[in-house]
């Protein structure tokens, strides 16, 4: 079975987590995708299935071939979740063969996929594309990086493909952060890994922001409007205030490559009491702590203007740049370049703009880049792959584990 055959089956599955649940996993239909993925496995012959009945994380390894027991052993990740920004609820994949490289009409919602948005598309020209209805994600993120991995584990059960232990992974709630929160780290077993979780197909990254999340919270002076002269502090006007303390410029409209930012998510409230949740990214640790301090900085001159409101931050990081961690195993890049010259593809390296469970593993104790899996325009409507760009990505795995076995 193809790599995209599977995929077919796995996006009809609804997998999207939630961030408001406060639980593991967030949503309980990711359990549903996670019974199906250990019953392939074990119908393959993979020997060592497991899937955890608190946490809904599916793991398996695989025993390597004969004279190839004293290698290291490689993991692979992906996750099962999809993303809550948008519905993932009924997808209907879409195939569109021998696809004409001009612009994708979407059945659904008049959405349209246009070349000159997406000039990708144009070297897709030739492939099976797909797509979804316009209605729904297609849920590539991660449903593709699943099943190039489930078609790696069939070929290294059925080829002679020789290959020291294979540890894989399949875990919930990475598009909410939560990914790696239950992961046991030694019982995986693996001394590297990658996860396959990244865009076209060829693509490494070991590279991304330093993450955090800034809640300020403003409760102001609430009087009669018509008596407030002196006394009023209105706190969405405050929440203004803190706002226009911070670069103008350093928004995620206006930055690329390695630029961080300063993203307001969110801004809810009355006059009376305001809520602003920020997101902070940066992939400089100099500068991911500059710009916590200038969060703080701002909150603090709106405090010290405004004495007889209260404003309140609250700082968390998330996440930070794998690269510290990958300093030391810069074999995982070379050869995941080397894996998809194999594969006839052009590798490309490329920093994150984002953040995956690699980035948390990796701090863990377990080196940890991200490879592409062939698909675009992830967490929306026009998202999209091919057929063939998933079959090379599986080349790329496999190339990779023979490279780990010499």
């Amino acid at each position: 079975m193809r790599a995209y055959e599977r995929f077919l089956n796995y996006v009809k599955v609804h997998t999207q987590s939630s961030e408001e649940s406060g639980v593991t996993p967030s949503t309980p239909c990711q359990w549903d995708l996670a019974r199906m993925l250990a019953e392939e496995l074990r119908e393959m012959g993979v020997p060592q299935v497991e899937l955890d009945g608190q946490w809904c994380i599916v793991t398996a390894h695989l025993p390597a071939t004969p004279g190839y027991e004293d290698r290291p052993t490689l993991g692979f990740l992906a996750h099962m979740d999809t993303a809550p920004a948008f519905s993932g609820l009924g997808v209907q994949p879409q195939l569109h063969p021998h696809y004409d490289g001009g612009d994708v009409v979407l059945p659904r919602e008049g959405r349209v996929i246009r070349v000159e948005e997406f000039p990708f598309l144009a070297e897709k020209k030739g492939q099976t594309l797909i797509t979804a209805d316009g209605s729904t994600l297609l849920g590539a993120d991660d449903k593709a990086g699943v099943a190039e991995i489930m078609t790696l584990c069939q070929r290294l059960c059925t080829q002679d493909i020789p290959h020291g232990p294979i540890a894989i992974a399949f875990t919930p709630d990475e598009e909410i952060g939560e990914g790696p929160n239950h992961f046991d780290v030694p019982a995986f077993g693996a001394r590297w890994a990658y996860t396959v979780d990244g865009g076209a197909a060829g693509s490494i990254e070991y590279e991304n922001f330093n993450a955090a999340s800034a809640r300020v919270e403003i409760t102001g002076v609430s009087v009669h409007p018509g008596s407030a002269k002196g006394i009023m502090e209105n706190a969405l006007l405050l929440a203004q205030e803190v706002n226009g303390h911070l670069p103008a410029q350093a928004i995620p409209g206006c930055t690329e490559g390695y630029e961080g930012f300063f993203h307001l998510e969110q801004l809810e409230g009355t006059a009376a009491h305001a809520v602003m949740e920020y997101i902070i990214r940066d992939h400089d640790a100099a500068a991911f702590q500059g710009k916590k301090a200038l969060m703080e900085e701002a909150v603090a001159r709106v405090q010290q203007a405004h004495p007889t409101a209260a404003v309140r931050l609250t700082l968390t990081d998330s996440y930070y740049n794998m690269k510290e961690q990958l300093a030391g195993c810069m074999h995982l890049i070379d050869n995941a370049k080397q894996a998809a010259r194999m594969a006839g593809v052009e590798p490309t390296v490329e920093p994150i703009r984002g953040g995956t469970d690699g980035a948390r593993l990796s701090y863990m104790g377990l080196p940890c880049p991200n490879l592409g899996t062939g698909g675009y325009n992830f967490h929306g409507p026009m998202e999209c792959i091919t057929a063939e760009d998933m079959d090379r990505v599986v080349d790329i795995l496999t190339h990779l584990v023979a490279l780990y076995a010499r």
